[in-house]
């Protein structure tokens, strides 16, 4: 009997990307939490109190695989992020509680738990949640900050990509090939019996027969009960996995990939169109990557300097 797997090379087109940083959580000694707290420093009339420091000198230490950090790094950090902050909602960006959840729970995913269970493990190390939460909403607000702000000045220039590739002797281009695919799925409700899924691996094996277009399976799948057809998707090979590659090159165009089983249901691909050209390398993928996150680090110091300078610090302690 076939038994339903959740994870398969088709996850990679229906799953939403997810932006984010993932943390490296060490299983540390945990320790009692404070409770005595003084204000030590003053931002623009926001208290930072012993306590917020005992709390991040945890956590950092937790996330840095046991790297203690001074108490002065410390106080700064929270410096920095608490004028971020308040500057990024200046300029109207200002993440809900929700979004800030969200982001939580995507980096719980990334270490294979989830939110309840992250929250656990560093309420064992004596840390709150948000404690972690207030680093999130920091990094999130002045990312998008700094990428909207500048924009245009940390946009980088192909010819620049390609001329330092070049000096490096690496191949700039390789030859690929473009995929056009809808994704279909026939949804089978969440606790569904395992007979529903063979029923619809049933009717999507029996299609797969019939479909010699694209436009015979929009046709035919909109017309069935419980399916879902989504938008078309173009994708290269640089940004699939070698699985679905593999998958989507022995599928004639016109068809339909073999069913998978998945948490929503049973889910395939209708392969629109196949053509060859040509993708940047991974080199040179690498080298564009470096150059920004260069300009980017640049341009998000001397702002951060210059907010900073703005700011009403009063140091307590």
């Amino acid at each position: 009997m076939t038994t339903a797997r959740f994870s398969h090379p088709l996850r990679s087109l229906l799953r939403p990307i997810l932006p984010g940083c993932l943390l490296a959580l060490a299983l540390l000694c945990g320790g009692a939490p404070a409770h005595a707290q003084s204000v030590v420093v003053l931002v623009n009339g926001e208290p930072i109190t012993s306590f917020d420091i005992e709390q991040r000198t945890k956590l950092n230490s937790l996330t840095s695989g046991g790297k203690s950090s001074s108490r002065d790094e410390i106080i700064n950090e929270l410096i920095d992020e608490k004028v971020k902050i308040k500057e990024a909602k200046k300029f109207g960006v200002d993440p809900s509680g929700s979004d800030i959840d969200s982001s939580y729970g995507t980096m719980a995913a990334g270490m294979r738990v989830n939110s309840d269970q992250l929250t656990k493990i560093l309420e064992a190390k004596g840390i709150r949640p948000e404690t972690l939460k207030q680093r999130i909403r920091a990094d999130m607000v002045w990312s998008s900050l700094v990428r909207g702000r500048f924009k245009e000045s940390l946009q980088i220039g192909e010819k620049d990509v390609a001329t330092q590739a070049q000096e490096s002797g690496e191949k700039t281009e390789m030859e690929a090939f473009e995929y056009r695919m809808q994704p279909i799925i026939l949804i089978v409700p969440r606790g569904a019996p395992q007979s529903d899924y063979e029923a619809r691996k049933k009717e999507a094996d029996s299609m797969r027969e019939r479909v010699q277009s694209c436009d015979e399976a929009t046709s035919y799948f909109r017309a069935m009960r419980n399916t879902a057809v989504r938008e078309i998707v173009v994708k290269t090979s640089a940004d699939l996995p070698q699985a679905l590659r593999d998958l989507l090159d022995k599928t004639p165009v016109g068809h339909l990939t073999p069913p998978e089983l998945t948490k929503q249901g049973v889910e395939m691909v209708a392969l629109c169109g196949r053509k060859a050209t040509t993708v940047d390398t991974p080199k040179k993928r690498e080298i564009r990557d470096k150059m920004f996150r260069a300009k980017y680090d640049a341009k998000s110091k001397a702002y951060l300097q210059e907010v900073r300078k703005a700011a009403m610090i009063e140091y307590r302690h």
